[in-house]
């Protein structure tokens, strides 16, 4: 008998499926969207669940739809050197939905947030996305702590400084560690296709 997956968690999983959509169709797959939670929670039969994995997922796809630029420009700022459109479409998502939650939901603990992103990169996309995933979520949390505690409500990207590029050859002096390198993305990404029930 599997394990019931816990709401949160399976509300995270929809939400990189469905942003992976609209990446692929542009806006107007929001028309899909009570369809869409509709089939993928169907099966569950507490009404409460349901609806809690439906409102979580809807907070986390407006959430990032809306903040998309700033989003974005954490994760550019982190991979230094590394352009999004270079990362493979689920990584980018993954990064984009937890960094989101880093940010802006308040109730769930950094570590909780970033377990479940390498748990979901490392079951949906390439055999190194989870260090990758890993690399940049443990960088923003650090980054968004220090801010915190430096009294900033609401924490802003890394500039693009000398510390954040990978140190040079050679440099036995240098302490840096180089920022995440995105793995190599595959010829064909797998779009995360889960059961249609809810746990």
């Amino acid at each position: 008998m599997s394990v019931p997956v816990r709401r949160r968690t399976r509300a995270r999983e929809l939400s990189l499926q469905f942003l992976f959509m609209l990446e692929l169709r542009g806006g107007q797959a929001m028309e899909d969207w009570d369809a869409f939670i509709k089939h993928h929670t169907q099966r569950n039969p507490d009404k409460k669940g349901r609806e809690e994995v439906a409102t979580y997922s809807k907070t986390l796809i407006d959430g990032v739809q809306l903040h998309l630029h700033e989003l974005n420009t954490w994760i550019e700022r982190i991979a230094s050197n590394w352009r999004l459109e270079r990362m493979a479409h689920i990584d980018r998502n993954i990064l984009r939905i937890a960094i989101y939650e880093l940010l802006f939901i308040q109730d769930v603990p950094f570590k909780v947030v970033i377990n479940e992103a390498i748990d979901v990169a490392k079951r949906y996309s390439t055999a190194q996305s989870g260090s990758f995933v890993n690399g940049i979520l443990d960088r923003a949390r650090l980054i968004i702590n220090e801010q915190r505690e430096m009294g900033v409500e609401h924490p802003a990207p890394p500039m693009r400084e000398p510390s954040l590029a990978p140190p040079t050859m050679g440099d036995e002096k240098s302490s840096m560690v180089a920022p995440p390198v995105p793995p190599t993305p595959q010829p064909r990404t797998r779009i995360p296709k889960t059961d249609p029930e809810e746990g």
